[in-house]
């Protein structure tokens, strides 16, 4: 019986230790994958004030990081840093691009910094390699959304290990987020900063609550994905190969709304 109790107690300590999200990854020391990023801002799937001209509709270049939990490139509901903020607005990534660095030297929790080139087009492809490691399976991004005042699209901290294997492939629908740090509603709004800058939050159909925001779509319960990014790991064998695209069907994300 003392054993027991014993055993139960240690076991219950146990299970309430904190568990970080990477912590668990008992895989292959290293994964690569090959990200793709697709684009599904047309005007059909967004006809309100879409963006035709100066500039029209189009994607920043996609930065991206894979890290450990001790580092967060952005959280929803959290206040967006400095450099994600000149990213969202400007799609400048010199100020993220060193916050990345110093996580990376102080902390160690970052294994690597990648990017893909800028799509010129409201719809389109891009794509690029990232590597994981056992310690630092997760991974994040942000691509800015052009002309916008401060939004964006991207992940946080999603894993790809799964216990002790890498995930094989897995695709993630992206929604609107606002980072907070500027006031407008409309993709062309002009330059109005947040003061007091408020929290990294989604925009849907109908927040803002606004008829002037130009994701408002009060008919519909959810805004359809205005991308998504796809990662297929890569096999030994098909190291230095490029991937093919995927082609996803754009009738999955068209709006069917009358809207004025």
């Amino acid at each position: 019986k003392v054993i027991w109790t014993v055993l139960v107690t240690i076991l219950g300590y146990a299970s309430s230790l904190p568990v970080g999200e990477d912590a668990l990854c008992t895989a292959e020391e290293l994964a690569k994958y090959r990200i793709i990023f697709t684009g599904k801002w047309s005007q059909t799937a967004f006809p309100k004030q879409y963006p035709l001209y100066r500039p029209p509709a189009q994607w920043s270049s996609l930065l991206g990081v894979t890290h450990s939990s001790d580092y967060s490139m952005w959280k929803k509901n959290e206040y967006a840093s400095n450099g994600v903020r000149d990213f969202a607005e400007k799609g400048e990534a010199w100020a993220l691009m060193k916050e990345i660095e110093e996580a990376g030297e102080k902390i160690q929790s970052v294994h690597g910094i990648f990017s893909a080139p800028a799509i010129s087009s409201g719809t389109g492809q891009t794509s690029t390699e990232l590597e994981a490691h056992l310690r630092h399976p997760l991974v994040s991004f942000v691509v800015r959304i052009v002309p916008s005042p401060d939004w964006f699209v991207g992940i946080d901290s999603l894993n790809l290990c799964e216990g002790d294997h890498w995930m094989d492939e897995v695709s993630v629908d992206l929604f609107p987020y606002d980072a907070g740090t500027d006031s407008g509603f409309t993709f062309s709004s002009p330059n109005f900063a947040t003061i007091p800058q408020d929290t990294v939050t989604e925009i849907t159909c109908s927040s803002p609550s606004h008829p002037a925001n130009s994701f408002y779509y009060p008919k519909l319960k959810i805004l359809p994905p205005i991308a998504q990014v796809t990662m297929v790991k890569i096999k030994k064998s098909q190291l230095g190969l490029s991937a093919p695209f995927i082609n996803l069907p754009a009738k999955s994300n068209e709006i069917i709304d009358t809207v004025s």
